[in-house]
């Protein structure tokens, strides 16, 4: 009995970790599905600064077309901040799996020139 228990709760464990990673999708995708776009902030601090560059961000869409989470891939953190909440505000069309929404995740970058 013992034997039968371990297997049936990593199946179950898997199961329900597999339930919670999100889909990934390509960036042209994603961006299609884009309802609400935010642009980026130029802050004071980098125009003064003169920084200029790119931000790559991966965000996780949620069923619901909103934005759960942002992760900074790269970037200068002068830029990379104004970049991700701008992102953070996004609004996304459900991405579906055959007809029930489901979590996905993509890429985003956003070039910063004076």
């Amino acid at each position: 009995m013992k034997k039968l228990i371990l297997p049936v709760l990593m199946i179950v464990s898997l199961t329900a970790f597999a339930e919670d990673t999100p889909k990934r999708v390509p960036h042209a995708t994603a961006v299609q599905s884009v309802t609400t776009k935010i642009v980026p902030d130029y802050s004071p601090i980098a125009k003064q600064l003169k920084i200029q560059g790119s931000v790559e961000l991966e965000a996780v869409i949620g069923e619901d077309g909103s934005v759960e989470k942002v992760n900074i891939i790269s970037g200068n953190p002068v830029l990379t901040k104004p970049a991700s909440e701008a992102l953070k505000k996004w609004k996304f069309k459900p991405f579906l799996e055959g007809d029930k929404p489901i979590k996905v995740v993509s890429s985003f970058d956003f070039d910063f020139k004076l």
